[in-house]
């Protein structure tokens, strides 16, 4: 941390990414005519660690959103939540409200003697789309456990019931179960928590530096299954499982699933244009769009993997093909979301 950075945090200033500290991360290209541009900023860290680029202000705080889960749901399994197996994968999941994602969110609820009305996340329709078709014909409602979080909620209250703790007040920021999780994600990321904010689904989310989020993110890709340390324990299954059952992180076709399925990575987006990924041997990249495009922060991530030499270029090329970035005119591809000059 930087003393002009420490010194804005002890002020009351909270230093986040702005134009002038960040670079051009991707952009948007029609007929050979730069028709748009994403600015933002990138970090990577080595195997072992440490920063090997920094494209942008990377000590910049930002809101992880969505990115923060991985860390949620090991301060869950700490807490003595007793998942196993695709109920892991969900609890760090951004799911697409798919039967099979909402069957899984389900039996997490039934086992700890808890319903659908227990959760605290607001009722949503599902992001796949041929499920929400399939609910609108059938003259279905939203629900709180299409709700992409839901996984993550249930976790919380499996652990809130395991630790016996109060379920009803599980998302109040002071909640036992939220200073363990603040804890956790500041143990992490090896920062204090800058401030504490309201994610989309309720939930407490805490700012914390881009670089601050990578740390957090590789220390949970680096971790080992035998570790003496419960943390690192968890951490490491949770990793493992979703690299094997990477439908369970978000869904089939989507871009979270396909990052895992091309490149053997972790990868966990967030909403505003966050985006973290871990290759296999450790490389570790967060990444944020100032305008929070999600458009092209995969794409952005598996690059910056690539050129480290922690994925091949041809795994990339692959991914890339499978995504959605491309151009179209008239019915015909005219161009493409492809990395920018800043990274």
């Amino acid at each position: 941390m930087t003393p002009s950075f420490h010194a804005a945090r002890l002020a009351g200033v909270l230093e986040t990414l702005t134009v002038k500290d960040a670079v051009e991360l991707a952009v948007v290209e029609r007929n050979g005519f730069v028709e748009s541009r994403h600015a933002g900023a990138a970090v990577m860290l080595s195997p072992e660690g440490e920063v090997i680029v920094a494209h942008g202000n990377a000590q910049a705080l930002v809101l992880p959103r969505s990115s923060l889960k991985p860390l949620q749901a090991v301060a869950c399994l700490t807490a003595g939540s007793p998942l196993a197996g695709e109920q892991i994968g969900l609890s760090t999941a951004s799911h697409a409200g798919t039967d099979r994602h909402t069957e899984v969110v389900r039996g997490m609820l039934v086992d700890g003697g808890l319903t659908e009305d227990d959760l605290g996340c607001p009722p949503d329709w599902p992001t796949d789309s041929a499920t929400r078709n399939e609910l609108v014909r059938e003259n279905g409602e939203p629900a709180r456990i299409r709700m992409n979080c839901s996984g993550k909620h249930a976790a919380m209250l499996r652990a809130c019931v395991a630790t016996g703790w109060s379920t009803h007040d599980y998302l109040s920021p002071d909640h036992p179960l939220q200073l363990h999780i603040r804890d956790v994600v500041e143990r992490l990321s090896g920062e204090k928590v800058a401030m504490t904010a309201i994610d989309g689904c309720g939930a407490p989310v805490h700012a914390i530096t881009l670089i601050g989020l990578a740390r957090a993110s590789h220390r949970i890709g680096a971790a080992s299954e035998r570790s003496p340390f419960a943390l690192h324990r968890v951490a490491g299954t949770l990793v493992r499982t979703v690299r094997e059952q990477p439908w369970t992180i978000d869904g089939p076709g989507r871009a979270d699933t396909l990052a895992i399925e091309k490149l053997g990575v972790f990868a966990k987006g967030g909403a505003e244009g966050v985006m973290v990924m871990i290759a296999p041997n450790g490389t570790t990249v967060a990444l944020k769009t100032l305008d929070g495009s999600l458009r092209a922060r995969t794409m952005v991530a598996a690059t910056m993997l690539a050129r480290a030499g922690a994925v091949t270029d041809a795994q990339v090329a692959d991914l890339a093909a499978a995504l959605p970035l491309a151009v179209h005119g008239g019915g015909t591809v005219v161009g493409a979301i492809r990395p920018g000059a800043g990274i």
